[in-house]
């Protein structure tokens, strides 16, 4: 019979974490069994779990007591079972920085690595970057440009992060491998591109003319990745804060553009790059009011809320341009999510009039019998600054005060 847990035994923890009382001592004792002949795949698994369940608990591991369980790991390698391989790699990760000698597992990771298994290929590559210092990292140079341009994402996309992960430890090897990251970056699969993309920029974020160029070859060139194009937004809107280029500047018409894409992800990353720039006019501020006005009206919630935050940030500098978009807000008043609710009712109360203020306090009367206390402080605060805009007394140290 399965027991059943009530919330609270759910929020606490208490009843519902089969490891919550765990020893280390204890748990170290049981990892003798990895020393076993034949390998029990299922326990050792179990084990595996309980020691990275304590790193990231916090738990204190000496390195003799961390090596020990390190080196009695490594038998594991011996297994074929594919998921218990799978949790070796995180537990050499994990504990890469607290044991001696984990270079003891390099042989074994570069044979997955290099070899015919996809499911083990991928996890190596990011296992053994993690235990590569800069003396090793030569040694390896060739099987990571190789991955770099593999055919399976998953692999490439593996070197191209752990690639990203070891430009600070060693940036000039890495920049060495330039070649096969603009190759990867023209690949089909939008991960790949993504993070393609990203090592690229880091390796060349300090010279602003290759990031111009870089971003100028895929601005003509294309996409296929829209976590790709956030991110081009991203570098075009940061390159256009420190040149203080202008608002007819290439850049500013590319982030433009990108308000036309099919990715409602890419539109709203150029909506909220647009409202975010320094010193927008009216005009300039349209094309992404009139984005953020028809997301109003999604029928996805946290598009809805992506929305009508971002406007309630753009009503504190420039109110009159979200004027157009006060019956949309007015129609998310009364929606199920009350967060979006008391975002749109403080936008509308940004950029009302004073008569039209009045008529949506009348119109929101019912929303103060549903809302938390302190979101209702929130609402009455913003109508007193929109119609009186005088200083706030603080509502909660007043009711703690009472």
């Amino acid at each position: 019979m399965i027991k059943k847990f009530d919330k609270k035994d759910e929020e606490s923890g208490s009843g519902s974490n089969p490891f919550q009382h765990l020893e280390k001592s204890a748990v170290l004792q049981e990892a003798r069994i990895f020393n076993e002949t034949p390998i029990n795949p299922r326990r050792c698994l179990h084990i595996l779990t309980k020691i990275i369940y304590l790193l990231n608990q916090g738990e204190h591991f000496g390195t003799t007591e961390a090596t020990e369980a390190f080196f009695a790991m490594t038998r594991l390698f011996q297994s074929n079972d594919q998921t218990l391989r799978r949790m070796c790699y995180l537990t050499i990760k994990e504990m890469a920085n607290i044991s001696e000698d984990v270079i003891i597992v390099t042989s074994s990771l570069t044979k997955d690595m290099t070899g015919k298994e996809d499911v083990y290929r991928g996890p190596a590559i990011r296992a053994l970057c993690r235990i590569t210092d800069t003396t090793m990292l030569q040694a390896i140079e060739r099987y990571m440009k190789q991955a770099i341009v593999d055919k399976v994402p998953s692999v490439s996309s593996s070197a191209l992060v752990s690639s990203l992960h070891m430009v600070k430890m060693s940036f000039d090897v890495v920049k060495r491998w330039v070649n096969e990251a603009q190759e990867a970056a023209s690949s089909d699969n939008i991960m790949v591109q993504y993070h393609a993309l990203g090592l690229l920029y880091h390796l060349r974020k300090n010279d602003r003319l290759a990031v111009t160029k870089m971003l100028n070859k895929f601005t003509k060139s294309g996409l296929k990745s829209p976590f790709a194009y956030c991110m081009m937004i991203r570098i075009a809107s940061k390159l256009l804060e420190e040149t203080e280029g202008g608002h007819d500047s290439p850049l500013f018409d590319f982030i433009e553009s990108c308000l036309r894409n099919k990715h409602e992800m890419v539109v709203y990353e150029a909506a909220s790059a647009i409202v975010h720039m320094p010193n927008c006019t009216a005009r300039e501020l349209a094309p992404a009011v009139s984005v953020l006005q028809l997301f109003c009206s999604s029928p996805k919630a946290a598009l809805r809320y992506a929305a009508v935050r971002t406007l309630n940030k753009v009503a504190m500098k420039h109110p009159s341009a979200v004027t157009a978009c006060n019956l949309d807000l007015e129609n998310l008043i009364t929606d199920s999510n009350r967060s979006i609710a008391t975002l749109a009712i403080t936008t509308l109360l940004k950029t009302g009039s004073e008569s039209s203020v009045d008529r949506l306090m009348k119109q929101i009367s019912s929303f103060a019998v549903r809302a938390v206390s302190c979101v209702w402080n929130t609402v009455v605060q913003i109508f007193f600054w929109s119609v009186t805009h005088v200083p706030i007394i603080n509502c909660s140290s007043t009711a703690s005060g009472s």
